[in-house]
Parts: C-alpha cells; structure tokens; sequence
C-alpha cells in the first residue's frame, strides 16, 4: 500500500512510502528537509522490514526540536502497522 504521511516540527514537508504485504518498506522519499541525508535513509531503508526500521529511527532527535524527520518517518510507519 502507498501512503502519505504529513510530518510535524521538522523541515521535511511530506514523506511518501510503501509497505508491501509483509511488511517490506519501498519507495520512501521525502519532500524538503536536508536532502543528501533523507535520500540516505531512503536508501538505506528499501527493502528492509517496517517494524524493525520504526525501532530503529523512533526517538532520534534534531537540535532542540524533540524529534526529526526519522522520527516522524517512524511515527508514520507505527500509524500504518
């Protein structure tokens, strides 16, 4: 299934991903925030499972912010499991 996720209190504006049938991640791209570091995650992140990625990235914060673009990736991936 494709879903949207709309991020709150980073820079990235909206995060676009997949999840297949067995809870494989795939095609994850965001829109804003730092580039270079955000396609790196969604490099890194194709193909693995959801879950474990969610665990991964849940809590990693920005400056001040009290989260950050992995984080609310990983907000968005616990609203869809």
């Amino acid at each position: 299934m494709k879903y949207e996720f709309y991020p709150r209190g980073v820079c990235s504006r909206k995060i676009d991903f997949e999840i297949d049938e067995n809870g494989i991640l795939h095609n994850v791209s965001f829109t804003g925030g730092c580039n270079g570091n955000l396609k790196a995650i969604s490099r890194l992140v194709e193909g693995k499972d959801a879950s474990e990625v969610m665990k991964i990235l849940e809590g990693n914060i920005c400056g001040g912010r009290g989260t950050s673009c992995a984080d609310q990736f990983a907000k968005a991936i616990k609203e869809r499991l």
